[in-house]
């Protein structure tokens, strides 16, 4: 790789997710020290919590010559929080549009709580640079995955925090079949194929079902985006 090496440092928003696994590996590309941070807030699909473990005991594997700038990771119990909004993330309920206009999937605040989290962690690690897998291209209908919320939770925590508190998403603007070339490119089959079998996106929590692109039910909204974005990026290739 001919990749101009930052000084900085970073944390990433892992949820051991095609995303956040996605990202997880762009950061090592461009950064001396990367930590993560993954959040327990009582989601359905607690499988994600091991799932995210899987994928970091995998990457130095598959990513030999950056395995040295992976650092700590951290995990924040934010039990508590996930409890207030009842959402189909949390609670036995069905996965649908509600009332609003919005998938039953939304957890009002999730990501901003996520991000005020993570400042916090940020600031006491010296870590400065936050990023996250937030998509507005393939997102489900979340606000808080804007990039205008990200630039507002920038301003904001900025503020708060009375320092430069930048908040990087690499997928912003690409679609699933292109985070999929994203990770293609930079860690080639090894990292693809750790995504598909170490990774995890189903909201109901299956990893009975081998598909592909990896472990799902095959027909929530997240294995909806994750399947079709593998076949077309395989039908690309």
């Amino acid at each position: 790789m001919t990749q101009t090496l930052s000084p900085r440092s970073a944390l990433v928003l892992f949820s051991g997710g095609q995303d956040s696994a996605t990202c997880l590996a762009w950061a090592l590309e461009r950064f001396d020290r990367v930590e993560t941070v993954g959040f327990d807030y009582g989601q359905r699909h607690a499988v994600e919590m091991e799932a995210r473990l899987n994928v970091r005991t995998g990457l130095p594997g598959v990513l030999p010559g950056l395995a040295d700038r992976l650092g700590p990771d951290h995990v924040v119990d934010l039990t508590g929080f996930g409890a207030i909004g009842e959402t189909a993330m949390t609670t036995d309920r069905a996965i649908e549009v509600g009332a609003r206009g919005l998938p039953t999937t939304f957890v009002p605040g999730r990501n901003l709580i996520f991000l005020t989290a993570a400042a916090a962690l940020a600031d006491r690690r010296g870590l400065e640079v936050l990023v996250g897998g937030m998509c507005e291209t393939d997102f489900s209908g979340y606000p808080d995955c804007r990039r205008e919320t990200m630039d507002a939770m920038e301003r904001a925590l900025s503020l708060g925090l009375d320092k430069a508190v930048p908040i990087q998403t690499p997928l912003m603007w690409l679609t699933k079949a292109q985070t999929w070339a994203l990770a293609d490119g930079i860690g080639g089959d090894p990292l693809v194929q750790l995504i598909v079998e170490d990774s995890h996106t189903c909201y109901r929590g299956d990893r009975s079902h081998r598909h592909d692109w990896g472990y799902g039910c095959g027909h929530c909204p997240a294995c909806d985006l994750r399947a079709a974005g593998w076949r077309d990026w395989a039908a690309g290739r």
